[in-house]
């Protein structure tokens, strides 16, 4: 893990992600997500998928995650957990959308923030945000 202040395993933040996914409010797609972003401070943001009649304004769980963290101020982010799927546990490997890929893009280190994509109790996949959208625009792009 990069977080170099805090260390908190994978282990751990799996944990919260699983936690938060019972929160999901996903009555349409029966869906549920949740997620758990890690900031490089030690402290643990959640959230869950929240689905909308129109589709539309429909919001993952990692962007909750993120815009929670950040209207509180926090912007330095070392790791998320991701953890979804339609049954009771959560399915493996369930990665983020590309939307949420584009929002960890302006607020995320691509060479060093850690996805771990839930696999089972104890078990993740692990990629860097690089890793997951190798191409990806950012704010580099626009200097």
């Amino acid at each position: 893990m990069n977080n170099k202040d805090k260390f908190i395993s994978p282990n751990v933040l799996m944990e919260h992600a699983v936690k938060a996914r019972e929160a999901s409010y996903s009555p349409y797609s029966g869906f549920k997500v949740g997620a758990a972003l890690l900031t490089r401070s030690g402290k643990i943001y959640t959230g869950c998928n929240i689905e909308n009649a129109a589709f539309t304004p429909t919001v993952c769980a990692e962007r909750v995650a993120i815009f929670k963290a950040v209207s509180e101020g926090e912007h330095d982010f070392t790791a998320i957990a991701v953890a979804g799927g339609a049954g009771k546990d959560p399915d493996p490997n369930v990665a983020p959308c590309g939307v949420c890929r584009q929002v960890m893009m302006e607020f995320c280190d691509a060479d060093t923030f850690e996805i771990y994509l839930v696999k089972g109790k104890n078990e993740y996949t692990s990629l860097t945000l690089k890793e997951l959208l190798p191409y990806g625009f950012g704010k580099g792009n626009l200097e």
